[in-house]
């Protein structure tokens, strides 16, 4: 029976979708899972999560009400400072003084000291500032609540303090307490209002940094519902956002059950004493945290438990599937290693048996597709080569000729026969039957040449020596790689030379490669404008562009590889060496070079 059902279950499984069996497996397992894990936790933790997140609201409010309480509390100490100790002072201390003292002591928190007659007249302020023209104080509300209840002390709003002249016009953001004070007789006054400007960012910074989980927050109300701070004060203000501010006033302390735009929280309240304020905390009635060790082992154990489970039901799944996708993919890396002959195993469910039959059918495309690749790189490496040699013989010519003229405008003509010969001899090797390989020796032939129609040129400002060694003048090189770099050598390293310069080309190998050197001992190269040679970019200017050294190297490493090229050392005032690098190979055995 076992053995009939096993050979259903495999019919039954080659045939069904690989997406279907993964699907089907996760899915029962997920939701076996689901249910066991929702089900325990609901009914252990459920009863748990009101009480938790009071407890802890209740906590972090009581800690703003701490902190806010014994900010204001130092607020109103130094008005009482300021009041007993200064204005009614027996010590005949100057009151001006009195003022800038307690100012500089707090002024991380205070943003304004000053001290007004009943009329609205500033006596004295610190620090020491200006009214702005046209400005009545008695107007202002904070005035009007010191003078119509002189017993107390008032906390304002939030609002900008922009009573005083302040040149830059960045006025603060402050909460004002104001009190009724009596002012010494020496200013011929009474009655008077004192006001101390609080930061806002000091009250800020109180509650920024409080959390009530993810979706809790809390803010600060006065007992006219009006909002004293709020994490998206400027969004409600503008109206973008709404909150209950002005019911959450009217709450006792304690926690409170309310709906607010469909959604149900709960609302913690508490009192600021002294101020009439009222701390609100709002949280979702959906937060929830576990904090007890005895919870946090449940639900480890409830996860552990249901891991166990889904492991089991899939690990049989998974070895069904993939197995026959392993076999695939030891297939598919043995093609990426280049064995095109590698067999492609055809089994598994429908999608892994359809895969197998399309990657085997992919790899016999991928073979034709190299074949045809090997053929179109060969064409374009030759296509490249011939573009950048016909990119150095103008660049030649245009030189020799300009030599030639200079010559002829001179009266000289005799050193102008003796170019031009030099010239058809430089071009007969230069042509030489449109092949791009000669031997070592027509190229030191053909940079004799060129040698002999700039030292023309030059008046004799340089001399040039050959060390080149026997053996290397029958092995094969790319034509017309030494030229350029001898040119260059010439051209910016010999130019204010009076006589002294020296050029010297070297041909000798070393480690089985051919090595071309072209030395000079002219002003070298700037750090600069040698590293940008070395990177191959080109740059338009006196001392030269590149661009011939870079076609050199680019055509010894299109012919031969990236192992080989060119190398660039100089040094300023010192001079430069140019390192040419080919493979050891005797002329007539290039092969497809030639």
């Amino acid at each position: 029976m076992n053995r009939k059902f096993y050979q259903k279950w495999n019919a039954f499984y080659s045939k069904v979708s690989l997406r279907y069996v993964i699907w089907g497996a996760f899915t029962l397992t997920a939701l076996l899972g689901a249910v066991l894990m929702g089900t325990s936790f609901y009914n252990r933790f459920s009863l748990q999560l009101q009480g938790i997140v009071e407890k802890q609201n209740r906590a972090l409010i009581e800690q703003v009400n701490n902190t806010l309480t014994s900010e204001l509390r130092n607020i109103m100490r130094i008005s009482d400072s300021l009041y007993f100790s200064v204005l009614k002072s027996e010590e005949n201390v100057p009151v001006e003084e009195g003022f800038a003292l307690l100012y500089d002591t707090n002024k991380s928190s205070i943003q304004n000291i000053a001290l007004f007659s009943k009329e609205g007249d500033l006596l004295i302020s610190a620090p020491a500032a200006k009214l702005k023209p046209g400005v009545d104080v008695t107007k202002e509300a904070w005035f009007q609540n010191a003078v119509t209840q002189t017993e107390n002390q008032h906390f304002s709003r939030p609002h900008v303090q922009n009573l005083f002249v302040n040149s830059k016009g960045n006025y603060a953001h402050v909460l004002t307490l104001s009190r009724m004070v009596q002012v010494p007789d020496a200013y011929e006054v009474q009655d008077g209002v004192l006001l101390i400007d609080l930061k806002y960012e000091q009250l800020e910074s109180i509650f920024k940094n409080i959390s009530l989980g993810e979706e809790g927050y809390i803010y600060l109300v006065d007992g006219a519902g009006n909002l004293i701070y709020h994490p998206q004060q400027q969004l409600i203000l503008d109206g973008i956002e709404q909150e209950n501010h002005e019911k959450a006033s009217a709450y006792k302390d304690g926690v409170h059950d309310e709906v607010f735009e469909g959604q149900h929280r709960k609302v913690t309240i508490k009192s600021v004493g002294y101020t009439g304020w009222k701390i609100v905390g709002v949280v979702s009635d959906k937060a929830a945290q576990l904090s007890t060790v005895k919870n946090i082992i449940f639900l480890i154990a409830l996860v552990m438990s249901f891991m166990l489970i889904l492991s089991i039901i899939n690990s049989y799944i998974s070895k069904k599937v993939t197995i026959p996708i392993e076999h695939l993919e030891g297939a598919v890396k043995r093609i990426a290693e280049g064995d095109l002959e590698t067999t492609i195993e055809e089994r598994g469910a429908y999608e892994i048996s359809h895969l197998g039959r399309s990657i085997r059918k992919m790899k016999v495309r991928i073979k034709k597709l190299m074949e045809d690749i090997v053929r179109e790189q060969e064409i374009q490496r030759k296509n490249e080569l011939d573009t950048l040699q016909s990119q150095i013989n103008p660049h030649f010519l245009y030189n020799t000729l300009d030599i030639v003229v200079w010559m002829v405008e001179n009266e000289k003509p005799q050193d102008a026969v003796r170019a031009l010969t030099a010239l058809a001899r430089f071009f007969r090797i230069g042509l030489s039957k449109g092949k791009t390989i000669i031997t070592v020796r027509d190229e030191i032939e053909h940079v004799k040449n060129y040698l002999t129609i700039q030292k023309m040129r030059y008046k004799n400002k340089f001399e040039y020596y050959f060390e080149v060694e026997e053996e290397v003048l029958e092995l094969s090189t790319l034509k017309l790689i030494l030229q350029p770099i001898v040119e260059n050598a010439v051209a910016y390293g010999m130019e204010f030379q009076d006589g002294d310069g020296e050029v010297f080309i070297k041909a000798y190998l070393k480690e089985e490669k051919l090595i071309f050197q072209v030395v000079d001992n002219g002003p070298g190269i700037m750090p600069e404008r040698l590293e940008e040679i070395r990177a191959g970019k080109v740059v338009s200017s006196k001392k030269g562009s590149g661009i011939g050294m870079r076609n050199v190297g680019e055509r010894i490493q299109l012919a031969y590889g990236k192992e080989y090229g060119i190398q660039i050392e100089s040094e300023p005032d010192e001079g430069t060496c140019i390192t040419l690098t080919q493979p050891k190979i005797a002329y007539g055995q290039e092969g497809e070079l030639l």
